[in-house]
């Protein structure tokens, strides 16, 4: 695994590395919403785990690992359709 990238489920064999992101942490595009107090350390601390996702995104696909992001709400609608994602990127076991 790459150094300081630690996805929620990695599957060395197929190189792909699976994160399970909460869609208020990592700022969701369809349902994340920024804190209306306290704005200064929210927008410094959401932006951040942004960029690191896209870091740790990077990092992974340079040294040949396939990456899937799943948001917190996609798990909560259809676990079985996030595992069937998963399972394609996996191939014949």
């Amino acid at each position: 695994m790459v150094e300081q990238t630690k996805p929620d489920f990695s599957f060395a064999r197929w190189r792909l590395a699976v994160f399970v992101d909460g869609c208020f942490w990592h700022g969701c595009p369809a349902c994340a919403r920024r804190p209306a107090s306290n704005t200064t350390y929210w927008t410094a601390k959401l932006d951040r785990n942004m960029e690191r996702d896209h870091e740790q995104t990077e990092r992974l696909r340079k040294a040949n690992w396939t990456v899937i992001r799943l948001w917190g709400h996609e798990i909560s609608r259809d676990s079985a359709e996030c595992a069937a994602r998963i399972k394609k990127l996996l191939g014949p076991t």
